[in-house]
């Protein structure tokens, strides 16, 4: 195995040690964790995303764009969204802290897919929470703090979709590269410690019947 890798090799390879055929890769999410760290600990890694940004054509920049997002604290950038792999990956920028809103990675959450990430740039204050939930699984009725930490250039993690975290404050510019599976929850949860609201967040792909029913 190559010690470096770099551009949309980088990303092939990654695809390539994680697949798993079977259990399916959500199901077996130990084997994705230990393969992306000893991965992402290679030299290269932001080098590699830096030169697979610049080669892209203009229109592989048009949908790169197309399926990335904007969030209340961070711009998503999908890299790779192969319909065929059971994962996609990320790059996930965040904004100066002056800019974000209130609302989602600030808030006590979980997420509809499990992931692993890596920081490239800056650092995050990142803390996990346990939840209790609804029978329903609609609402999170009370938190509670587990740990806190600072998180660094060169750390890596993992959540798992029914894990619950938070992350309020991180330094301006801050990088991160991410792995996640396909979605295994159908909508995901988030909660304010302070006032108690809590919030279900579900995908709007998921409601396209809904606004068809509506009309």
């Amino acid at each position: 195995m190559p010690t470096e890798s770099t551009g949309s090799s980088a990303l092939a390879e990654l695809s390539s040690l994680i697949s798993v055929a079977d259990p399916p890769v959500v199901d077996h999410w130990g084997h994705v964790e230990r393969r992306f760290r000893e991965w992402a600990a290679r030299p290269g890694l932001r080098e590699g995303l830096r030169e697979y940004l610049r080669s892209l054509s203009p229109r592989e920049q048009m949908r790169l764009v197309a399926r990335s997002r904007e969030t209340t604290t961070h711009f998503a950038w999908c890299l790779r969204d192969e319909p065929a792999e059971p994962f996609t990956f990320w790059l996930h920028e965040y904004k100066p802290q002056r800019d974000w809103r209130l609302g989602y990675a600030d808030s006590v959450h979980n997420h509809r897919y499990h992931f692993c990430t890596i920081i490239l740039q800056g650092f995050y204050l990142h803390e996990r929470f346990t939840a209790e939930v609804a029978e329903d699984g609609r609402e999170i009725l009370s938190t509670e703090l587990l740990r806190s930490a600072e998180a660094v250039e060169g750390c890596t993690g993992t959540m798992l979709a029914h894990q619950f975290h938070r992350i309020p404050k991180a330094a301006d510019d801050t990088l991160t590269f991410l792995v996640k599976s396909r979605a295994v929850l159908p909508w995901s949860l988030s909660y304010d410690p302070d006032t108690r609201t809590s919030h279900r967040h579900v995908p709007v792909e998921a409601r396209l019947e809904d606004l068809t029913n509506t009309l």
